[in-house]
């Protein structure tokens, strides 16, 4: 198991936990530093690098957790959680979605400006549907849902055995682009 907790890109948790230890993983044969996991718990450190003894994926078969400080530059932008939770309660621009120029700036679609167009997102949750389903676990889904959203929206995001998106991820990822919509809007982004 792991969590993802998104950040601001200069947020380092070593300096909020100095005593969390740095995820690793095996790259070529060597233990290396994971880009952004740390553990809490009192896992075995290696004694030459000082990153977690147990590569990441072994580590959760053992009973460790990780978890992902994912940097998002969108959030450098905003001072504060406040003016986040102010520009969540504005409905953004959804035409700004038509543009392929500004489609390419966004966070997770930026490559899936046809999938966009087709489904044409209103909403935090139709834009939710959208990043899930540009997923390849979930990519034969989207004619389907081009048909009848509700009844398909079920299956977008049931857990496969091939890549997909759990809604709570695709959710929180769609209010990020919000944010980035309304910074496109005032010409910071």
């Amino acid at each position: 198991m792991d969590i993802d907790i998104d950040t601001q890109s200069k947020f380092n948790p070593k300096d909020i936990f100095p005593n969390v230890t740095l995820a690793s993983m095996v790259e070529n044969g060597e233990l290396i530093k994971h880009h952004v996991g740390v553990y809490f718990q009192n896992i075995p450190k290696d004694k030459q690098t000082g990153l977690a003894a147990i590569p990441f994926r072994e580590a959760e078969d053992v009973g460790f957790f990780k978890i992902d400080f994912l940097h998002l530059t969108a959030l450098d932008c905003f001072e504060s959680k406040e003016e986040i939770r102010t520009l969540l309660r504005i409905e953004p621009d959804w035409n700004l979605l038509t543009i392929p120029s500004v489609v390419k700036k966004l966070f997770q679609i930026r490559d899936h400006f046809e999938v966009v167009d087709m489904i044409k997102p209103r909403s935090i949750q139709e834009l939710a549907d959208c990043i899930a389903l540009i997923r390849p676990g979930k990519r034969y889904l989207l004619n389907a849902y081009l048909k009848d959203k509700k009844i398909i929206r079920k299956e977008i995001y049931k857990a496969t055995d091939k890549y997909f998106f759990k809604k709570s991820h695709a959710t929180a990822y769609s209010a990020t682009i919000v944010l980035q919509l309304h910074l496109i809007k005032i010409g910071l982004l």
